[in-house]
Formats: structure tokens, sequence, C-alpha cells
């Protein structure tokens, strides 16, 4: 049956053609094995992995010591920059100071551009046969050169706890505005605080929650491309002027000091139960079942109004592996990057121990936890909307965070709000 899931899952978001984290960790193995592909006597060499999903940090490093087991000749060293660092502004200093990593993370579309000279063709790769369509887009240029592995499909909203719905005596979760409102009071009235908002981090607000009005758009492209010409405008478009409700509600109806919670307290206010929702992605799910293993959580989306488009919820690729065509270790990298997705080991951390949906179709999506199986749920029934922010102008997800800060600060106005994202798209395009 689930076989059957995944299958039409796959179907529909090819269909849908869609666009689309986090402290410090720094390690290196020493481990080696009998290996099948090398000769003992051949030269060790070191990758240099830089990465930037914290939530995987350990199962990665645990993956990579058995991928030098299996090949003798190669070492990993890992290192992790994600959450609350901007992992970015690191790897352009990495790039500066000559340190340059050998694998690396790169969003695509206009990122891809920023780093196109870095990149090494991995057209040819032999994973790339067993590649979904829309795990191609991204990091595909327009002469149809792939610059980049997809590190996974995810897909965010907000997570809602079943058994905190059920003790308020909500029957049905929400799918507009307006059932949200009727669902954040009955949790008010029931002394259950309905959001653990995280707005001490740019990313969860300037990128993830922004996107919702970009990607509700009858043509996210077209506005986005509108934007850039002057022909569209943040001010007076509708969906940006609903977008205030969305963040009026989180923080009315939310945690105390949503300006100083970050990730870590964000995801561990929701998995202890002290809220009944959480604007994350699946992505939290280890960590919330580190918390709480009997979870009982589900996806919701953020809706903007009380249209049958506000049921959906956006489902891309996160972000994607990358290899520097200049590095000296390019084939053993190449050789890393193949093992992840194709064998066995590779494919069981994927599913099982980082919790992905695999964007290959040779990788079977076992051990899915709730949250993955309700962005299937979801995609099935294509209530998905794409993510646009690597679509953005570079540096604009942080500008637009520290805007919606200073509203929920009270410094300024909504109407200023609108403004200063203006301001920012036209100051960085």
């Amino acid at each position: 049956m689930k076989k059957r899931l995944f299958s039409t899952c796959l179907s529909m978001i090819m269909a849908v053609g869609l666009m689309a984290g986090c402290s410090s960790n720094e390690s290196g193995n020493s481990s080696a094995g009998e290996g099948t592909q090398t000769e003992k006597n051949e030269e060790v060499v070191t990758l240099n992995f830089f990465q930037f999903k914290v939530e995987i940090a350990d199962q990665l490093q645990e993956m990579l010591t058995e991928f030098e087991a299996e090949h003798p000749n190669i070492k990993v060293k890992l290192e992790t920059v994600g959450g609350g660092a901007d992992y970015g502004a690191a790897l352009k200093a990495k790039f500066a100071s000559g340190e340059k990593p050998d694998i690396f993370n790169n969003g695509g579309f206009n990122e891809l551009e920023l780093w196109k000279e870095h990149l090494a063709d991995l057209s040819n790769e032999p994973w790339v046969d067993h590649l979904l369509p829309i795990g191609k887009v991204p990091m595909t240029d327009e002469d149809g050169t792939l610059y980049g592995m997809p590190v996974n499909l995810e897909g965010y909203g907000f997570i809602y706890n079943k058994d905190l719905f059920e003790q308020a005596g909500i029957e049905e979760p929400p799918a507009t505005m307006a059932e949200l409102q009727e669902v954040v009071q009955k949790l008010e009235e029931n002394d259950i605080t309905a959001f653990a908002a995280g707005y001490a981090e740019w990313w969860v607000i300037g990128q993830h929650l922004l996107n919702i009005p970009f990607a509700q758009q009858e043509d996210p492209v077209a506005f986005i491309e509108g934007l850039k010409d002057g022909s569209e405008s943040f001010i007076g478009n509708k969906h940006f002027e609903e977008f205030k409700q969305v963040i009026d509600t989180e923080i009315n109806y939310g945690n105390s000091n949503p300006l100083t919670t970050d990730y870590n307290t964000q995801v561990t206010l929701f998995a202890s139960g002290e809220t009944a929702m959480i604007q994350q992605g699946n992505w939290t799910e280890n960590m919330i079942y580190q918390i709480n293993p009997e979870m009982n959580m589900a996806f919701l989306p953020i809706p903007l109004n009380d249209e049958e488009g506000a049921n959906r919820i956006p489902v891309g690729v996160p972000n994607n592996w990358a290899l520097n065509k200049d590095s000296e270790h390019l084939e053993e990298a190449k050789v890393l990057l193949d093992w992840m997705v194709s064998s066995e080991t590779g494919q069981r951390y994927m599913t099982e121990e980082f919790a992905f949906i695999p964007a290959f179709d040779n990788i079977e999506p076992a051990g899915l936890g709730a949250l993955g199986e309700s962005i299937l749920e979801y995609s099935v029934e294509d209530k998905t909307i794409p993510w646009t922010w690597f679509r953005w102008p570079d540096g604009a997800n942080q500008d637009f965070a520290a805007t919606i800060q200073e509203y929920v600060a009270g410094q300024i106005e909504y109407e200023e709000v609108l403004e200063k994202f203006q301001a920012t798209w036209d100051n960085l395009k």
C-alpha cells in the first residue's frame, strides 16, 4: 500500500512542477576496514564535507563512518554549520580563505548562478537516471547541465499536536484562516498555548513563512519576474496584505518572547507539549521524537485566507549536494555521492535514519514518520505550493526577516512592512 501511495505521490509531484534550518559541529573520522574497490597500498585521500543540516549531523557522521569502512582509501571530514548560523556566509568565507570544501550545499536557481563557476558538472553521474524530474529543476542551467544532487524532498507548514487538539474539543483540523481563528480561540479557552513561534530565526520567518504569500500568487514565477522588472509590487498585493493576519495570529496566540525564541527552543516547546502548533517542517521529526517518542502529529497549511487554495503546504527540494570542480579529489567525491543514493547503506540512512523523502525512484521511502507521511498525503491530493526563495535576490530573506521582527516588536506598522519589503527587493535585485 505504501509503495502504491509513494508511486502516486511521485506522479503528482512531477505534475505540479515545483520549484525549492543550525549550530556548529566538526569532526574527522579515522575508521578503516577491508575495502573491495581499492588496494590497501593506494593513497588515502581526505574529503572536506561542509553542510548545513544540523538536524542530521550525528546520523550523517555515522553514515560517513560506514562509507569509510567500505572505502579505506577515502576519509571524510564533516563540518556542519546551520541553525542560527549563516551557512552561506560561512561557505563564502571558506572559499575566500582558500579552504574550499570538496562537497557543499547549494540551493539552486539564483544560488546556482552565483556559484556556477565553482561547481562540477554532474550530468553524467550514474544516479541521474533515477533522479525525479522535480529534483533536476533547481540545479539545471539553461543549457541543460546538472550541477547538484538533491538532498531530499521536504515540506513544511503548521505541525499540530493531535492529542492537544482533541483535548480542546477540536474535531477537524483547520484548512482556512477563519477555521484557524476558531481553533486558536478554542485552544486558548482550554489554557493551551497555540503556537511555538521562533521569530529569532531569520530563515523561519524571512524565508519559510514569507514564502507563503509568494507561493500563493496565481503564477509565483511570473510574480517574481514582475517584481524584477517593476510590473509587480508588494504594496497593494492581496496576498501580502493577507499575510498580516498570519503573523498576528501566531504572535497573539503564541509563546512569550517569540523574538528571542530560537530553533531549538521552538521545537522543544512543541515537542514537550507546551504548545499545540509550530511553524516548521519534516526536518524536525527526529528531534521531536527524541523528546517525545509518542508524539501524535501531522501538518496543517499556513492559510492566508478562506479560499479553497489556502489548504496547501509548500513542498520542494530544500537543497542540493554540489562538488567543487577544482577539487583534487573530485572523483572520490563523486564516488561518495553515488554511494549515498545507490548503496543499501546509503539508502537506509536516507530513509530510516535521516527520515528523508527521497528524490530518487530507486529508493523506497521506508521508515517515514508521521510528518513524512503527512507530506505524502498532501502531495497525493495535489495540495502543494512551491518553494520560491531561491529565486529572490541574494540576502533578501534576512532583510525581510529583520522587517518582520521590527513589526512584531511594535516598531513599525504593517504598511511600513510592505514598503520595506519593496525597498529591500529594489535595492538587491
